[in-house]
């Protein structure tokens, strides 16, 4: 039996006073996604637990059947891994965005969604006088690079950036949770300090302002950690798997538990994504592979912007644009597979950051009796057969053949 997850990242949420108390997910026209839900079983899935960072990295990771606490050890590693930097157990990996910082006050995580060519441009001119305090920076995607420093210490806090919109910068700065961690976090703020006053007067700063848009003025580190050790996929759970993503978090994930990364032309890990193109890949794979993980970013930048009107968008584009094509594509070439859709964390609009509570998942195995539920959002699923899904019980859930019609 073939097996796809779609994988709507920050796609639920709370309700909304605007929307008359519903959230963006019910407020969204789905007709694909009830399709699942009602052909299905649903139910929640808690894909954080109480303690673990409210981050993608740690829930990603509970869906595909690992636990976060052993298997997570930070966001910049992983990453890493997606675009194949060179690293060892020595090294302290972290993530690095190009933030906006406003009146003292973190403003925007991303700088606006800034392009790779700006970003680029920042990147190489702060290589060199970062690599002057021992740190290597790496260019990524937009607004997410890598940073790396030999012999860093893990045992410092870092501040999300994407979690505390509005705070002042100089409250969040890294902090070293073991005396032994002062100079790694001190080495840390001097990048930031050295970004500040070489990205204040910067010609692509300058042109952004121009044009009203919010200057990359930090470096902003965070997530650091060292090596994992994780088991593969295949070794988990018997199957070889494929990964569909535009975003090096969850390319990173795949690379390092021995997943296939396929990559699509015109993926961008935002609104403007090419929905068509994951939903093609997708069943492209299916022909020789049993598993494949569609992963899309759109709701989640969405809910960070605060942008309930755009969620919806893009939910509805996921269902529309994606999903749809994907059961079309199985119908006609008479291929029987389990589809599983749910998100990974709640990213709600009106906080603009990931929480850790359950959210909504439907499972159709073609093989299993559906409940009653014909909706798919976080309030219709409450009353499904799942009821409240923890740890490992999702994949089990996917690879356990249920009950005969």
């Amino acid at each position: 039996m073939k097996t796809v997850v779609l994988l709507g990242d920050g796609m639920a949420d709370y309700p909304v006073p605007s929307l008359g108390g519903r959230t963006p997910l019910m407020a969204a026209r789905t007709p694909a996604m009830d399709e699942v839900a009602a052909k299905g079983r649903t139910g929640l899935f808690r894909t954080i637990r109480e303690g673990q960072p409210t981050g993608s990295a740690v829930a990603n990771l509970a869906v595909l059947g690992y636990d976060p606490d052993t298997d997570f050890s930070g966001r910049g590693v992983l990453e890493a891994a997606s675009i194949g930097l060179p690293f060892d157990g020595n090294d302290l990996v972290f993530r690095v965005n190009l933030i906006h910082v406003a009146n003292g006050l973190i403003a925007s995580h991303s700088s606006g969604h800034i392009s790779n060519e700006e970003a680029g441009a920042l990147i190489r001119d702060l290589t060199e006088p970062v690599g002057a305090l021992g740190i290597r920076l790496h260019q990524g995607l937009s607004y997410r690079h890598i940073g790396i420093l030999a012999g860093g210490d893990s045992r410092i806090a870092c501040t999300e950036p994407h979690d505390h919109i509005g705070e002042p910068a100089s409250e969040r700065l890294v902090r070293a949770l073991h005396p032994d961690a002062e100079s790694t976090a001190a080495a840390l703020n001097r990048m930031i300090a050295e970004s500040e006053r070489l990205l204040a007067d910067h010609p692509v700063n300058r042109a952004r302002a121009a044009n009203g848009k919010p200057a990359a003025n930090r470096l902003w580190p965070w997530s650091a950690g060292k090596k994992p050790a994780m088991r593969s996929f295949e070794s988990l759970h018997g199957t070889k798997a494929v990964v569909i993503s535009a975003v090096d978090l969850i390319k990173g994930i795949a690379v390092t538990a021995g997943m296939e990364v396929v990559s699509v032309a015109g993926a961008t890990g935002l609104y403007d994504t090419n929905y068509e193109g994951k939903a093609e890949t997708c069943l492209r794979a299916l022909r020789d592979r049993d598993f494949v993980y569609v992963h899309v970013e759109a709701a989640d930048e969405a809910g960070h912007d605060r942008n309930v009107e755009l969620k919806i968008r893009c939910i509805e584009d996921l269902d529309r644009r994606c999903l749809r094509r994907i059961l079309d594509g199985l119908s006609r070439s008479g291929m029987e597979a389990v589809i599983a859709v749910l998100p990974d964390h709640p990213t709600p609009v009106t906080l603009g950051s990931h929480v850790r509570d359950p959210v909504p998942v439907a499972v159709w195995d073609p093989r299993v009796e559906p409940d009653a539920v014909t909706r798919y959002d976080e309030e219709s699923v409450r009353s499904g057969s799942l009821g409240l899904l923890e740890g490992p019980d999702f994949i089990r859930l996917l690879f356990g053949p249920g009950p005969k019609k």
